[in-house]
């Protein structure tokens, strides 16, 4: 009788260590910086122009990449990502070295609707688009950095042999 409840006690605390490990990593798959800009007066098409590069980002060369962008509005995504950055280490406790682009994501906002004149007493309309943009930044995991890495080996390797073949 004893020894059962030796057994049952030690298995409730391997579950409980168990347990607590994958909860860490579920709050690490979780836990994010998220930044929600409404309004940027640019139309959706021209900014995921400038968002695209960035998706998937590590966020120094997603900044390094803002700061030398010669779009009119890139200055305003690149103040974005650092608010992002500031949140990720402020609020959630994330390391900053290791966060990269999780999402960005661009939507259609409001749009202005103006007339020109024209000849003989017609108008066109003019339409200026505005646009939103949601930055989510996630702390890298050590297994995808791992993987990446295993694929760039993996490649490299492959094209070692397909050189020796020639």
């Amino acid at each position: 009788m004893i020894e059962k409840n030796n057994i049952n006690e030690e298995t409730n605390k391997k579950n409980k260590k168990t347990k607590n490990i994958i909860n860490e990593n579920e709050k690490k798959e979780n836990d994010f910086a998220k930044v929600y800009l409404k309004s940027i007066r640019v139309s959706p098409k021209k900014l995921n122009i400038i968002i695209s590069p960035i998706r998937g980002l590590n966020v120094e060369r997603a900044l390094n990449y803002l700061s030398f962008s010669q779009k009119r509005i890139s200055f305003q995504i690149k103040k974005a990502l650092q608010s992002a950055i500031a949140n990720a280490e402020n609020n959630h406790q994330l390391d900053v070295d290791k966060l990269y682009v999780h999402e960005a994501s661009v939507g259609k906002g409001m749009v202005m609707k103006r007339f020109k004149p024209r000849a003989k007493g017609r108008g066109v309309r003019i339409l200026k688009p505005f646009s939103n943009l949601t930055i989510k930044l996630k702390e890298q995991l050590e297994t995808k950095q791992k993987e990446k890495k295993n694929k760039i080996i993996k490649e490299d390797k492959k094209k070692n042999i397909d050189e020796v073949k020639k």
